[in-house]
């Protein structure tokens, strides 16, 4: 992980190996920002001029490296684009830093340290450059061989350290802020390995080891339901998903309770740790990347780990729900039919929706404690990303104004989100002629048919709300902004704003 240092912004620029500063797109041509005036005045105040001859516009996402001049501590000075340039008296924007601080901190890989200068007008813009450096500089390298030389290593390998120019750690809410993106970057870089964690390697037994690893670390409390406890429970869903595959199932709650908290929230993670489709088996191509169906756990894993470091004044509850989904002579077929632990009886029309039936079991038993709000999160359909594509999740909820507001806690967060509704007449296509339910109704609007049949596991009167991440939680593209190619760690900043928000007063 990339330490991070906090320096005034008005003190002399640290020996480091490289600068970065920001870059907006004006009419006339790229703009220097602030926090760049001492590099600026190094180039006799003619860098813009040097930046646009070498083509650089400023647009969000650019990166222009350039040697420095006498006079600066490094020898090389990292031009990042910020986009366009805010109106007057208007700061930038905190996802544009993030963005573009993930973008620096990935082109200086293998960097040992860096300093950012990039415009600072308050905790919340250094909160966000700093996230972004965290993000942008993760690497998942664990199963490649150490570098046989100089290149290779320079190559690779996180930036080692970033001076964070524009705060000092005395002054009132930046440290504070540096230590708050530290905890969510970490976490969330975490998430990432878990979902990068070849399924081989990370089973359910393996992902419930390291909750218990975590629970040890932090003080929290853990209690995981292994096979034969499940079935003594009565969690038909998670049983069923897991019947086939050699490597039996797990459902972990793992609790952060804080003694002045008087809000509870529950957190539902799908955790598949890698889906075949089952009987229903996936098509060649779409095979390759299922150990990323885990990803809504790895989300509220995440999460409730970073809601302890926070200290925040709220209980939060993570519900693990961990199955591999795989085809054999004991795996569910179409046609059984599962006993949920709500009771309720479910037609397994397609194994291949596997998903929703983890849920369920976890769903309910996250009701049984009664929690203020229940939050799922989970890889659920492939009909989401068909909606909203590959970088933005779906929102449901069973409460418009919580709906709402979770919305609003995602955009803030700097995760593209959209409220999705939960249509009645929908529900009517999962009317099953043998069971309550049946986990597969009208194809078209899937993932709002999957939201209603969750809804189905909720308790009476619990608000509720289902992140379908599908398509943001994995980026089987290039690397952009400070998101890497691989497991993304979708909705761990969402469900940690949301406890914040709640610990401060302010549930939707």
């Amino acid at each position: 992980m990339t330490a991070l240092t906090l320096k005034p912004a008005a003190a002399p620029g640290p020996r480091a190996d490289a600068i970065v500063i920001g870059v907006a797109k004006a009419g006339t041509g790229p703009v220097v920002a602030p926090g760049a005036e001492a590099v600026d005045q190094a180039y006799d105040g003619g860098l813009a001029g040097v930046l646009k001859t070498l083509g650089a516009s400023g647009a969000e996402g650019e990166l222009t490296k350039l040697p420095a001049p006498a006079g600066l501590d490094t020898p090389l000075v990292v031009a990042v684009g910020l986009g366009a340039e805010p109106e007057a008296d208007a700061g930038y924007d905190a996802e544009a830093l993030r963005r573009a601080a993930g973008v620096a901190a990935r082109g200086l890989s293998g960097t040992k340290k860096a300093a950012f200068a990039l415009p600072v007008d308050g905790p919340g813009a250094l909160a966000a450059i700093a996230e972004g450096v965290l993000l942008g500089a993760y690497a998942f390298d664990a199963y490649k061989e150490s570098p046989k030389d100089e290149k290779a290593k320079n190559d690779g390998g996180p930036l080692g350290e970033a001076v964070l120019l524009g705060g000092a750690e005395g002054e009132d809410g930046y440290q504070a802020a540096v230590d708050r993106a530290t905890a969510i970057g970490e976490e969330l870089n975490r998430a990432r390995d878990l979902v990068n964690t070849p399924p081989n390697d990370l089973d359910p037994e393996a992902f419930a080891a390291v909750a218990q690893a975590a629970a040890d670390e932090h003080g929290l409390t853990i209690e995981v339901l292994d096979e034969q406890a499940l079935k003594d429970g009565g969690y038909g869903g998670i049983l069923g998903v897991g019947g086939g595959s050699a490597s039996t199932p797990r459902l972990v709650k793992l609790a952060y309770q804080h003694p002045e908290a008087d809000k509870h929230l529950a957190y539902v993670g799908k955790g598949i740790t890698y889906d075949s489709g089952g009987i229903s088996l996936k098509p060649a191509g779409h095979n390759e990347t299922m150990k990323c169906d885990m990803a809504g756990a790895a989300a509220v894993f995440a999460a409730v780990v970073a809601a302890a470091r926070l200290g925040l004044k709220v209980n939060v509850t993570g519900w693990l729900a961990l199955a591999e989904n795989m085809p054999s002579g004991s795996a569910t077929r179409p046609g059984d039919v599962l006993r949920m632990y709500s009771g309720k009886t479910v037609e397994v029309l397609n194994t291949d929706a596997e998903g929703r039936l983890v849920l369920a079991d976890a769903l309910w038993a996250a009701s049984a404690e009664e929690p203020d709000a229940i939050v799922d999160v989970a890889t659920l359909t492939g009909a989401m990303v068909l909606a909203l594509g590959n970088r933005t999740f779906g929102i449901m909820a069973n409460d418009d104004a919580f709906r709402t507001s979770l919305h609003e806690v995602a955009e803030e967060s700097g995760e593209p989100a959209w409220q999705m509704p939960l249509p009645e007449h929908l529900r009517k296509g999962m009317d099953s002629p043998v069971a309550d339910i049946a986990n597969m109704g009208e194809r078209m609007g899937g993932g709002l048919v999957a939201g209603l049949f969750l809804r189905e596991f909720i308790g009476e009167g619990i608000t509720w709300a289902h992140l379908d991440i599908a398509g943001p939680a994995f980026n089987e593209g290039g690397p952009f902004g400070y998101t890497p190619k691989g497991g993304t760690g979708t909705a761990v900043r969402t469900l940690v704003r949301l406890a914040e928000q709640t610990a401060d007063g302010d549930l939707g």
